[in-house]
Parts: C-alpha cells; structure tokens; sequence
C-alpha cells in the first residue's frame, strides 16, 4: 500500500472508492460560526456507510489488493468503526474478511461487524 502525498493519490482514490462511498454533505451552523468568530464547515461522515469516514480507507484498501491478495481476504484488529467498514468493504466485494475485535468491544459495535459481513 501507498501513501498518500499528492492531489493526484487524492483524486485517484476517489476514482476507485466512489462507487462503494455515498457523497457526504459539508454544512455550516451559524451558532457555531458565530461563538468561533468564523466559519467552521463540518463534512458529515456520520451520513457515510457504517456511519464513519473509515469507509473510504477501508473501500480504498480493499480495492487496491490484487486478485491473489484478494483471495486470501483481509484481516484487522478493530474496536469499532474500521472493523465495520472493513467488513462492508471486503463484502460488497466478494472477499473474505475477519475482524479481531477486544473482549470490552460494545456489543453494539460487534453487532455492526457482523451484520456487515
């Protein structure tokens, strides 16, 4: 895996993600911007798949993996929010995935990992 360090990755991972990602909305509040004495702009990723930005690293990573990568599926240790998208991820593209969360993981967040597949 690549990092990221220019516009260009940027733009190129967008290209292989967008069609796993929904489009966030950035909005404002005038009550915020009014206390901070500007304008704070917020980009909703609670409206995301799995209801986080991870999302789209998780989309990224999973669709850069080659096909014999692919193959042997992924793997992550996660308490939460990765382990989800991971596991959407992996699923909305055929590849197997396993989530090794903590014994204090809320159970809620286990439920997500698992309804994701």
């Amino acid at each position: 895996m690549t990092s990221v360090t220019t516009l260009h990755h940027v733009e190129r991972a967008y290209q292989i993600i967008k069609s796993l990602i929904h489009k966030t909305p950035v909005l404002t509040s005038q009550s915020v911007n009014s206390v901070i004495g500007g304008e704070v702009v917020f980009k909703c990723e609670n409206f995301q798949k799995t209801g986080s930005f991870k999302m789209r690293g998780a989309s990224n990573a999973v669709l850069s993996l080659s096909e014999e990568e692919a193959k042997r599926g992924v793997v992550t240790v996660s308490s939460g929010n990765h382990g989800a998208a991971l596991s959407l991820a992996a699923k909305l593209n055929g590849i197997i995935s396993h989530v090794v969360t903590p014994k204090n993981t809320q159970q809620v967040k286990v439920a997500a990992m698992k309804g994701y597949g």
